[in-house]
């Protein structure tokens, strides 16, 4: 049995990974500047400005995020039918861009709610040839070191843009729509970084060519370990609700409406500390036994959110959150790309993400309804609980993935 060794967070380490993979994540870290900089505050500007009930809050950011997942799968196939990923990634983080000068100029909920959707098909475009771009870059024995790296600098850009928030609000007066126009520029910059300096990879000659995207032969052919993968994910994403749910707690506790974004600020600080270790550690051990810890971080999340009242119990909460993603979200795509074939990894990470964004819709709407019923309490205990089902479903999971 595989024993845990501390990963190797050298300098060298580092230097071992392709330039590919640090100019994917700088895209990325400005990317998610400009985006959690409207993010942060978008659920407080909907619901005390705009008038939106929490059902409204939990509906908006369940569809934006299926709607992305939707996306990510004709856009993960068709990556592999063109054999190309970085032209559907311009175009992703491209229409991105575009669309951020609507959020501070909607004038009805219906605007900001057409601004969110269109956002997210960008993401969605983007999302899945990123991954599989990522996986195609990386060397095999660095896979879940160049995945917990950009996870670190796109989560680096997830504090420092709520933080930007902080100070941009103080400066203005609480005056949100002017700081939805400072989020526009970083997105261009992460545009002009992608152009610029990702390269795209030559396809093998050796691999199938794709006939067509999104036919039922290639996904059977994706295989029952890649499946076991997508099973899981989606239970445990049905545990991990939107993180506006976050925001809102900590505005329930007390928290003053111009520092709500440190809320984000906490989280994405722990979220950035744990991911790169936690990748480095899966190529060195088992990667289900760094995701179990995961699982349990986000258990012991959900407990401390419902146990534990005041801000006090908010940010411990918040920290063990943070952690949780780190040690969960690259592990699961690189277990994405241990299992899929080569040539249709595109499409791995397009039907992973379609699968657990429908996992998320559901669980925003069902925190929501949650929230107005019983209260945040019940909300988080219920997450708590459906995280305890996702880690017993990984006993099933290692058995595929390592048969005896």
């Amino acid at each position: 049995m595989a024993k845990f060794a501390l990963p190797n967070l050298n300098r060298g380490h580092l230097r071992r990974l392709p330039r590919g993979i640090w100019a994917l994540g700088l895209v990325s870290l400005w990317m998610d500047i400009s985006s959690e900089m409207i993010h942060a505050l978008l659920p407080i500007y909907l619901v005390s400005v705009m008038g939106a009930s929490m059902v409204t809050v939990g509906v908006i950011e369940g569809m934006a995020e299926a709607i992305a997942a939707i996306t990510k799968l004709f856009s993960g196939a068709l990556s592999d039918w063109l054999g190309k990923r970085k032209i559907l990634a311009v175009i992703g983080y491209g229409l991105a861009a575009v669309t951020k000068p609507i959020f501070p100029l909607a004038p009805t909920i219906g605007w900001l709610i057409g601004a969110r959707f269109i956002d997210r098909v960008g993401k969605g475009i983007r999302g899945a040839p990123r991954d599989a771009l990522i996986a195609d870059l990386a060397p095999a024995e660095l896979r879940g070191a160049s995945f917990g790296l950009r996870q670190t600098l796109d989560t680096i850009g997830a504090f420092l843009g709520p933080l930007i928030a902080v100070l941009l609000m103080w400066l203005t007066a609480n005056n949100i729509p002017l700081v939805f126009w400072f989020a526009i520029l970083p997105a261009f910059i992460a545009v002009t970084l992608l152009i610029t300096l990702v390269p795209e990879p030559e396809r093998s000659k050796d691999l199938p060519k794709v006939k067509s995207p999104l036919n039922l032969r290639d996904l059977r052919h994706l295989g029952a370990p890649f499946w076991s993968v997508v099973a899981v994910a989606a239970v445990f994403t049905l545990a991990r609700f939107s993180e506006a749910f976050l925001i809102l707690k900590a505005h329930a506790e007390g928290a003053p409406t111009g520092l709500i974004p440190i809320v984000l600020v906490v989280m994405n600080v722990f979220y950035a500390l744990a991911a790169y270790p936690a990748g480095v550690l899966s190529d060195g051990t088992s990667r289900l036994r760094v995701l179990a810890i995961g699982m349990g971080l986000l258990i012991a999340a959900d407990l401390t959110f419902a146990m534990m009242p005041g801000l006090i119990g908010v940010f411990a909460g918040l920290a063990l959150w943070g952690v949780h993603m780190g040690f969960s979200q690259g592990v699961f795509s690189s277990l994405v790309a241990d299992t899929a074939p080569t040539h249709l990894r595109g499409t791995a990470f397009g039907m992973l993400n379609l699968i657990t964004g429908v996992a998320i819709l559901l669980a925003s709407v069902l925190a929501g309804l949650l929230w107005d019923t019983v209260g945040a309490q019940g909300t988080f205990l219920a997450g708590a609980a459906l995280a305890c089902v996702a880690l017993v479903g990984l006993m099933p999971m290692h058995r595929m993935l390592h048969p005896a």
